[in-house]
C-alpha cells in the first residue's frame, strides 16, 4: 500500500479547504455525498463515548432567514449554502444520568454491572478532574467540545471529495436557542446549539492559504 499518495491526499484537502463566505446557490451537493460528509460526523469519537450531539439539516429557507436574521457571521451563507447543519450539544451529559446510562448499556452495550463499578470513576472525572459539575453552563461547553470533533471531520471529509464548507461561531445563541425551540427541534430543552456549519461550492477562489510556522506551534519534549 502506498501510503504517500493518501497522506498528499489528505494534505491537499487541507489546502483546499478554507472558510468559503459564500457559496454558488445553483450547485447542490448530491444526496450521497452528503450523506457521506453526514456519516463521518456520526462515526466521530467523543469523550468517553458519549456522542453528545445531534445534526441538524436545514434546508428550509424560511427557517434560514429566520437564523439568517440572528447570525451576524452567516449573512453570506445562509442564503447560499447547499446544505447548512445545525450541530446541537447535549445539556444533560452527566454520569448520573438517564442518558448516559442509555448510552453506556443501550448504544455500547456495556453490561450495566460494569457500567456500575465504573461509576465511580466517571464521576471523579467530571466532578473532579474536569469540574464540570461547577455549572450547567461548563458541563454544556463540555459535550460542545465534542461536537467540534464531528465538525472537523465533516469539513475534513467534505475537502477531500472537493465540497466547501464554512463553521460558523457568528450568531446570538440564546436567540438561535429561541427559533430552534420554538421549531420543537431542542427536544425539551435536552439540547443546545454548539456550532453551525454550512456546505457547497465556492463562487471565487480564496486568499492563499496562511498559518503560523510549524516551530510555532509544535514543541517536542524527548
Amino acid at each position: 500500500m502506498n501510503h504517500s499518495i493518501k497522506k498528499e491526499e489528505i494534505l491537499a484537502a487541507f489546502e483546499f479547504r478554507h472558510a468559503t463566505k459564500e457559496f454558488d446557490p445553483t450547485k447542490k451537493i448530491a444526496a450521497e455525498d452528503f450523506n457521506f460528509i453526514l456519516e463521518t460526523a456520526r462515526l466521530s469519537p467523543s469523550s468517553v463515548g458519549l456522542e453528545p450531539w445531534k445534526f441538524v439539516v436545514v434546508q428550509n429557507p424560511d427557517l434560514r432567514e429566520q437564523l439568517r436574521a440572528v447570525s451576524w457571521g452567516a449573512q453570506g451563507q445562509m442564503p447560499t449554502a447547499s446544505h447548512l447543519v445545525l450541530i446541537l450539544a447535549r445539556k444533560d451529559a452527566r454520569y448520573d444520568s438517564d442518558y448516559f446510562w442509555q448510552q453506556m448499556t443501550g448504544v455500547k452495550q456495556i453490561p450495566a454491572d460494569n457500567v456500575k463499578n465504573m461509576m465511580g470513576r466517571y464521576q471523579e472525572f467530571q466532578e473532579g478532574d474536569f469540574k464540570l459539575m461547577e455549572s450547567e453552563r461548563a458541563l454544556f461547553d463540555w459535550a460542545s467540545k465534542q461536537t467540534y470533533i464531528a465538525l472537523g471531520n465533516m469539513m475534513t471529509s467534505a475537502a477531500l471529495i472537493g465540497i466547501d464548507s464554512c463553521p460558523i461561531e457568528g450568531f446570538d445563541r440564546d436567540s438561535v436557542d429561541a427559533i430552534l425551540r420554538e421549531e420543537g427541534l431542542l427536544e425539551n430543552d435536552q439540547y443546545g446549539i454548539s456550532v453551525m456549519a454550512a456546505f457547497g461550492y465556492r463562487v471565487k477562489a480564496p486568499r492563499p492559504k496562511t498559518r503560523r510556522e510549524a516551530d510555532d506551534v509544535i514543541r517536542w519534549v524527548e
